[in-house]
């Protein structure tokens, strides 16, 4: 059968078609991804700009057109942590329904996290034993470490790089002072919840997921994209410590130069390095491996799992 599902996320809408059957792995068919920074759109108050849900009305329908062209005979459509956070998040679900006929799903935190980390469980499996999952967000952090596909501990940070590029830096490139600022506030945060992960013992394999954390194990020297998905790739502590000052030093469209950095993704790129060196750092974390699976993947491997045997004939 063919899936599609709908990430609105703080950065993106991104629509993912899958061709999938039990006992088999999904197959991406098409990919189809709109920049809506979606967290830009909130007011003073928090809520989401008239002009933001009136965008996103627009994408979700898009998106719709989309997955019915594409031949999806279901979409699964979640929300995450801009609409969970938004004051106006219940009036924003209701105009996307009621204009769309798509109901977004809010994800939690936690749902976030453990979501992603089955994703990463299937696709390394069992062999690796105890898994520490790191994922960095538009708008925050989730960590997960266990033994099975469920995890022991699932958390959620808010430390996306969206989230604190907005809150932190008020000039392109940041001032040292900033920088300087904001390691220590993400070292902060991390620290308050690296006993609830550290205390289930040492993880044997350690995966980070999703777009930061792929552009920064690039920039370090990691294989492109075009070497496809079963490519190792690793991010190194020492490494990725080398490049902050180097980053912290560089315009956006200075990023957006480097090898796999996307022009829009560029301005987040830094605090989303010192989110990934802090975490790693406290967590005692030397090097961790890139996994193709997040989010999205989760979602649809869930949805597989709880589907009845008839619904796939």
């Amino acid at each position: 059968m063919r899936l599609g599902v709908l990430d609105v996320g703080s950065n993106t809408v991104h629509l993912l078609v899958v061709d999938a059957r039990p006992g088999a792995r999904p197959l991406p068919a098409y990919s189809h991804k709109t920049e809506l920074r979606l967290a830009e759109h909130l007011d003073d108050d928090g809520a989401i700009s008239p002009g933001g849900v009136s965008a996103l009305e627009e994408l979700v329908g898009e998106a719709l057109e989309i997955g019915e062209d594409k031949g999806c005979q279901s979409v699964l459509a979640f929300a995450t942590s801009a609409v969970r956070e938004a004051t106006n998040g219940e009036e924003v679900l209701a105009s996307v329904d009621a204009s769309t006929g798509v109901h977004l799903g809010v994800l939690s935190g936690d749902q976030e996290a453990r979501l992603t980390f089955l994703a990463v469980r299937r696709w390394f499996g069992w062999s690796s034993r105890r898994l520490l999952v790191l994922d960095i967000g538009g708008g925050s952090l989730e960590i997960a470490t266990g033994v099975d596909e469920d995890p022991d501990a699932a958390l959620s940070v808010p430390l996306g790089a969206g989230r604190l590029t907005r809150g932190w830096f008020t000039s392109d490139p940041p001032a040292r002072s900033e920088v300087k600022e904001l390691r220590k506030y993400a070292r902060a945060e991390i620290a308050k919840y690296a006993g609830q992960v550290l205390r289930f013992g040492a993880p044997d394999h350690v995966v980070g997921t999703s777009k930061t954390f792929r552009q920064l194990a690039r920039v370090c020297g990691a294989a492109p994209s075009a070497e496809g998905p079963y490519v190792k790739r690793t991010l190194t502590r020492e490494v990725l410590h080398q490049w902050i000052p180097k980053l912290a030093a560089m315009r956006s469209s200075e990023r957006a130069q480097l090898p796999g950095v996307s022009a829009g993704r560029a301005p987040q790129l830094l605090a989303g390095a010192l989110v990934a060196e802090a975490a790693m750092d406290i967590l005692e974390v030397e090097e961790l491996e890139i996994c193709p699976w997040a989010l999205r993947e989760g979602v649809i491997l869930r949805h597989l799992d709880t589907m009845p045997p008839e619904d796939f004939a």
